[in-house]
């Protein structure tokens, strides 16, 4: 029998094994002989030569594999993708003719709608499916994959009445194409899928909001149990006001964009997406305003990528235009010294905390600027690692507002001293609109990652493997230090544009096939690939020159 070597890196050994094994027995194999798989929870895939494959995958040619569980970043979406599939067979299974939609991620799962029903009782409905959802788990019924033509897949999703899929897969010009299936269920998912329905433990399926429901995901840090979920109305309103304007302009999904853009329409939609912005900067302001004898200071927060920089700047015209003798204020220039910054536990400095910026140092200034008193400024050497002053100085006149941004601004540790009645605090996040279809969303940080890509590229000489290498720190940063202060904002805004992520694969397509296959991040260089390969591109020429985008494309007229 031939044999092949592989190594396997969980483990950190060679070994000659059987040609063709699949993935699944190699993983039985060393459990058996391990007594335990090093992991918390059931394998799900792997990564082969870097790239994400089921465990169904054979191997035929000598690999380095790297067995994954729910807790790294494929593994989550792995299963995530996995439970969205569950819900929606079992949605049909329960009601043959309704429709399913994933329209967004929430803190803790996702946002659904499932319509055509016939049962205008929710509860019941949510209990008929999660019931179904139920039995197919303990069924343990096999996820398959297969890959057929093209018009033989569009003949099934035809038959099968999925038409948002069916437009997309129509819109390919490939011969071939990956299709999934659960227990003769067909639909076309956007990552690989875990080895079975029995692997997915510990979710819930219920009623949510006034009109839909929520897929409800475990909590990674505890897998037996279901996280208790923060109540995020204003978020939620965000999300609902922007999906119901994809409606209104029908660009739901990346088929109808893909249409529009082809019919020539992308310069219109560029047109409609600004006004649609500058309106809501415009009514920011009008708020700031009815609190005119109260607000000192607008304190503007966001993840990275959101656009923080260009709201500051597109906010503060606004305001300009109410009569405000407007300054503004960066945090990044009150970063400590390196000798004094925060570290890790594997010893790299903690950046993304907010103990890394000067808050006594900050708070002084900002009582001293109430007062009335010219402040000298610091501004941050990020070359050198520490502050210094220029001569740089600001004092606040009686119409004065003070517009500090920053992704800590939100955070009440920063500016404990300073009465909240002089605040007005403002969330600035992209949450993505446009979706892949009905049950393939486009998350929110994966838009925010294809814009720090090309940012880094422009503007850092940084390549992709650099800020996918930095992004799951990033990323951890923004879930203790940015996220759970959001709701605590007086307004979000969503720095979404509906055209950009045409204008974004231009930009991070060319980015994403140079990250080397050798490294790990070579794995979320495929999945961003992916879904962007999809989208038709859409040229910059029209993208005036105060556009958010421009923030991360160049050829801004603010100044950064």
């Amino acid at each position: 029998m031939d044999t092949i070597e592989i190594v396997i890196e969980n483990t950190h050994e060679r070994r000659n094994v059987r040609q063709g094994i699949t993935l699944a027995e190699l993983a039985q194999e060393y459990y058996t002989e391990l007594g335990r798989w090093p992991m918390q929870s059931p394998v799900l895939g792997a990564f082969v030569n870097n790239v994400v494959e089921d465990l169904r995958y054979h191997v035929y040619k000598p690999k380095t594999i790297r067995f994954f569980d729910i807790n790294c970043t494929q593994g989550w979406r792995m299963y995530q993708t996995s439970l969205t599939f569950l819900l929606y067979k079992s949605a049909r299974d329960v009601y043959p003719k309704a429709r399913l939609q994933v329209k967004h991620s929430m803190q803790g799962g996702f946002y659904c709608t499932l319509e055509q029903t016939g049962e205008e009782d929710r509860v019941k409905v949510a209990n008929a499916v999660r019931d179904r959802m139920i039995e197919l788990q303990h069924l343990d019924i096999p996820f398959e994959t297969r890959i057929m033509l093209l018009d033989d897949a569009i003949k099934l999703v035809e038959e099968s009445n999925i038409p948002e899929t069916l437009k997309l897969l129509k819109s390919l010009s490939q011969l071939y194409i990956e299709m999934n299936f659960l227990d003769g269920t067909i639909h076309k998912l956007a990552s690989k899928l875990a080895p079975s329905t029995g692997c997915l433990f510990s979710w819930d399926f219920r009623t949510y909001a006034d009109e839909g429901y929520l897929l409800q995901l475990p909590d990674r840090k505890h897998l037996d149990k279901l996280p208790i979920l923060p109540e995020t109305p204003k978020l939620f309103s965000i999300f609902r006001e922007h999906h119901h304007w994809v409606e209104l302009l029908h660009v739901p999904t990346i088929a109808d964009l893909n249409r529009i853009v082809r019919a020539g329409g992308a310069n219109s939609l560029i047109h409609v997406s600004e006004a649609l912005h500058e309106k809501k900067y415009a009514e920011i302001a009008d708020m700031i305003y009815q609190r005119r004898n109260q607000v000192r200071m607008v304190l503007l927060a966001g993840p990275s990528s959101s656009g923080k920089t260009t709201s500051c700047r597109r906010l503060s015209v606004q305001l300009s235009v109410l009569g405000f003798d407007v300054k503004q204020l960066s945090l990044d220039d009150y970063f400590l010294p390196r000798a004094r910054t925060p570290k890790l536990p594997n010893g790299d400095y903690d950046f993304e905390s907010v103990d890394a910026l000067d808050i006594p140092l900050l708070n002084e200034h900002l009582q001293r600027l109430f007062n009335g008193e010219r402040v000298e400024l610091p501004t941050f050497d990020f070359k050198k690692g520490d502050p210094y002053f220029d001569g740089k100085s600001m004092q606040l006149q009686p119409n004065s507002i003070l517009v500090v941004e920053g992704i800590h601004a939100l955070n009440p540790k920063l500016t404990a001293q300073i009465s909240d009645e002089l605040k007005f605090k403002v969330y600035v996040s992209a949450l993505t609109q446009i979706a892949i279809d009905d049950l393939n969303s486009i998350r929110s940080s994966e838009n925010r990652m294809l814009r720090r890509i090309v940012r880094d590229n422009n503007f850092r000489g940084w390549d992709a493997y650099n800020t996918l290498h930095r992004w799951q720190e990033v990323r951890r940063g923004e879930e203790q230090n940015i996220f759970p202060y959001q709701e605590q904002a007086d307004v979000m805004f969503n720095s979404a544009l509906l055209y950009e992520l045409g204008v974004l694969k231009l930009y991070a397509e060319p980015q994403l096939k140079k990250v080397p296959q050798n490294c790990p991040e070579y794995a979320e260089a495929r999945h961003l690939l992916n879904f962007i390969e999809l989208l038709e591109p859409i040229e910059p020429t029209f993208i005036p020159p105060n556009s958010i985008m421009r923030e991360f494309l160049g050829g801004s007229s603010f100044r950064y």
